[in-house]
């Protein structure tokens, strides 16, 4: 009976990684008061790497309708987080778009590829945090005055290049 357990052990420790990636990006989304935070991130990963586990485990030749199903399931979820009032600019795509993102990470985890899932996490929130870091937010303030707003370099009149991105 402990030979048993020993691989589920294993297979629950990758569900628990993809749980901490996800924790982690979505800690980047609470600190930004978003609508879907540090709990909702971790719950997506390790929803997406048990579903990831059980497909590589259960079903290894036909797992890939699995994944399929993951992705498209997530896309309802981010449906769910974006929205538009009345008919003006959609809210939530950042973050309906990590939730996208997280999804992934959770699969890889599931599927026992830490490393790229750890990389992909560490890429996320650096995608997340870009106007945050000095020389790409001044990439961006520049990005946004050559929009075709005419000569404005995207600064206000008090020196604060703007709303933060996301």
């Amino acid at each position: 009976m402990l030979h048993d357990v020993v691989p589920q052990l294993s297979l629950f420790a990758r569900i628990a990684v993809a749980a901490l990636f996800g924790f982690i990006i979505g800690l980047e989304r609470e600190a930004r008061g978003k609508s879907a935070g540090e709990r909702t991130f971790a719950l997506v990963a390790m929803a997406a790497a048990a579903f990831g586990t059980f497909a590589a485990e259960i079903f290894p030749n036909t797992g890939g309708q699995i994944l399929s199903g993951v992705a498209a399931g997530i896309g309802f979820l981010g449906i769910g987080i974006m929205w538009r009032g009345d008919m003006g600019p959609a809210h939530g795509l950042t973050t309906a778009a990590a939730i996208w993102t997280v999804a992934a990470v959770g699969l890889m985890s599931g599927l026992g590829l830490y490393v790229l899932g750890a990389l992909t996490s560490c890429l996320v929130f650096v995608i997340l945090e870009f106007d945050r870091i000095p020389v790409m937010r001044r990439l961006h303030v520049w990005a946004a005055g050559h929009r075709g707003s005419g000569p404005d370099d995207g600064a206000s009149s008090s020196g604060s290049p703007g709303p933060p991105l996301g």
